[in-house]
């Protein structure tokens, strides 16, 4: 029988896990690219901590899927133990803890970048169904405690909300209204963070500005909500230039 230790290096080589602090984005952007991966399988380039995460193909070219058509709020994904060892080492604990306690929101974690704490994060989506939600989300701020930032765009709601996820509870920090995104259409999402600064971005369009009260810097990601079934590719991360 395997030990903790064992299967969370099994899943430190499964998602080829190699710890990235911003700096190390100077050289270039940072795309993840789905080529690599297996039809139907989770993915090796995000670690899925909630929700249903995985590999599939759209016109020829493999995305990564959310599927909420059978979400189940409250249910972690799984093997979270060893997920929640690999990207946080002997401090996962706590992080295994709150994800447990407050599964209520799929989210899905790029291991390669440990802290990112200025720049660009960008993500091409597509809304398929979802009679609650098409939500299409990047995460971060991810904090080992679990609290985290997200700043999401809605295709059923055409709106972009900055959230903020602590202690179990989910606030709205920013909402901007009347932010056209069709469904079964392709869009882009950007959040650009400048310390304390966040800009959100949709289609190229800055819709939303804000200042939090501190810094940003922890782990990043994708994000979703209840029913949403949407696609995601070419999510990118680039260092600040200015």
């Amino acid at each position: 029988m395997s030990t903790r230790k064992e299967r969370a290096a099994a899943v430190f080589a499964a998602v080829g896990l190699v710890a990235l602090a911003l700096p190390g984005l100077a050289a270039g952007p940072i795309r993840i690219d789905f080529t690599g991966e297996t039809i139907g399988a989770e993915p090796k380039s995000f670690v899925p901590v909630v929700g249903t995460w995985r590999i599939e193909e759209d016109s020829g070219k493999k995305v990564l899927t959310v599927d909420g058509r059978q979400w189940k709020e409250g249910q972690a994904s799984g093997g979270i133990a060893d997920k929640a060892r690999a990207l946080y080492g002997e401090r996962y604990a706590e992080f295994l803890d709150r994800v447990q306690a407050y599964a209520y929101y799929p989210y899905a974690v790029a291991p390669k970048i440990d802290n990112f704490s200025g720049g660009e994060i960008s993500v091409r989506f597509e809304g398929l169904s979802g009679r609650i939600d098409q939500g299409a989300g990047i995460l971060f701020n991810l904090k080992p405690n679990g609290d985290y930032l997200t700043v999401r765009a809605n295709c059923l709601e055409d709106n972009v909300v900055l959230w903020k996820f602590e202690k179990g509870k989910r606030s709205a920090v920013k909402w901007v209204r009347n932010t056209p995104t069709p469904t079964r259409q392709w869009h882009e999402l950007k959040v650009r963070i400048n310390g304390a600064k966040v800009e959100g971005y949709l289609d190229g369009k800055l819709y939303l500005e804000h200042t939090l009260a501190q810094p940003v810097s922890g782990r990043i990601g994708l994000w979703s909500k209840a029913d949403s079934h949407m696609y995601f590719t070419d999510y990118t991360v680039a260092a600040t230039t200015d």
